[in-house]
C-alpha cells in the first residue's frame, strides 16, 4: 500500500470492504468499525459506507490493487449520482449547497495487479497493452469476446483479469483460442498468482499451453505481443529502442 493509503486507514472511523481484503489489512485497522461483506455484495457494502459518511463520520472503502481499476471507486460515484449526493474533491473550495447531502470523496491510488505482476515478470508491458476481465458476471460474454478479438488482432499485449473461478472454467480456453488466431503458439504467457503476497507464484509458459495452467481468481495473465520474448526468467516486450538505436 502507498503511504497515503495507510495514513487514510489510520485516520478514518470506519473501514468497509470485501471480507478477504479486510483480513489482509487487519493489522492496520484493529480499532476501527468494520463493514465487511462477501463477494457479489458490493452495492450493499458501498451503500452502507456512504450512509456512514453521510452521518459526518469518515469511512474508507478498501479494494485490492487500485480502487479505480475493476474496483469500488466507480460504484461510489454511480450511487452518488443516482441518489443525487453532491460529491466534492478534498481541499475543494467549491460551494456546497446542502452539506447534509454532500460527501468529500478521495480516490487513493493503489498498486494494481497488472503493475505488481508486470514487475515480477520483468517488463511485459513496455509497449501498448489492453486489460480485459474474463468475468461475465457484469459484462456479457459476447462483448468480452469482441474485446479479446480486437486486442489480439491489433497486436496489443493482453492482460487478463479474473481468468477462472469454480463456476467459470471455460472462458480462459476460449480466450486462448481467439488469441491463437493472431499470435504464434510459442508467444510467452506470464502467469502471476497472488502478486506481492505470501502465496505468490510466477511462471512463464507458451501461449499454446495456457489452457493447462492452474489459475484462479487471484491470478493475472500477461500474453505477449508479436515482439515479446523471454530472457532468463523474465518476460520482456520491447518498446522499440533496439531497432532504432541499438
Amino acid at each position: 500500500m502507498s503511504k497515503r493509503a495507510t495514513d487514510v486507514l489510520e485516520s478514518v472511523d470506519t473501514v468497509a470492504g470485501y471480507t478477504t481484503y479486510i483480513e489482509l489489512i487487519r493489522p492496520f485497522i484493529k480499532d476501527k468499525n468494520i463493514i465487511s461483506t462477501a463477494m457479489t455484495k458490493e452495492v450493499k457494502r458501498v451503500r452502507a459506507a456512504i450512509d456512514v459518511a453521510l452521518t459526518g463520520k469518515s469511512c474508507a472503502i478498501v479494494s485490492s490493487g487500485d480502487p479505480g481499476i475493476y474496483a469500488m471507486a466507480g460504484l461510489v460515484f454511480e450511487i452518488c449520482k443516482k441518489e443525487n449526493i453532491q460529491v466534492i474533491l478534498p481541499f475543494s473550495k467549491e460551494m456546497v449547497l446542502n452539506e447534509k447531502s454532500a460527501l468529500t470523496v478521495e480516490v487513493v491510488p493503489g498498486i494494481p495487479a497488472l503493475c505488481a505482476g508486470a514487475a515480477l515478470l520483468g517488463a511485459p508491458l513496455s509497449h501498448d497493452f489492453a486489460s480485459i476481465s474474463l468475468s461475465d458476471l457484469l459484462t456479457p460474454w459476447e462483448l468480452i469476446e469482441k474485446r479479446i478479438e480486437a486486442a489480439a488482432s491489433a497486436d496489443f499485449v493482453i492482460v487478463l483479469y479474473n481468468p477462472k473461478s469454480k463456476r467459470r472454467n471455460r472462458q480462459l480456453e476460449t480466450a486462448q483460442k481467439i488469441i491463437l488466431k493472431y499470435r504464434d503458439k510459442k508467444t510467452p504467457a506470464g502467469i502471476v498468482v497472488s502478486a506481492m503476497r505470501k502465496d505468490e507464484m510466477v511462471t512463464i509458459i507458451p501461449l499454446e499451453d495456457l489452457h493447462k495452467a492452474h489459475v484462479n481468481m487471484q491470478t493475472i495473465i500477461f500474453i505477449g505481443n508479436s515482439t515479446s520474448f523471454t530472457y532468463l526468467d523474465f518476460m520482456v516486450t520491447p518498446r522499440g529502442y533496439g531497432g532504432k538505436y541499438l
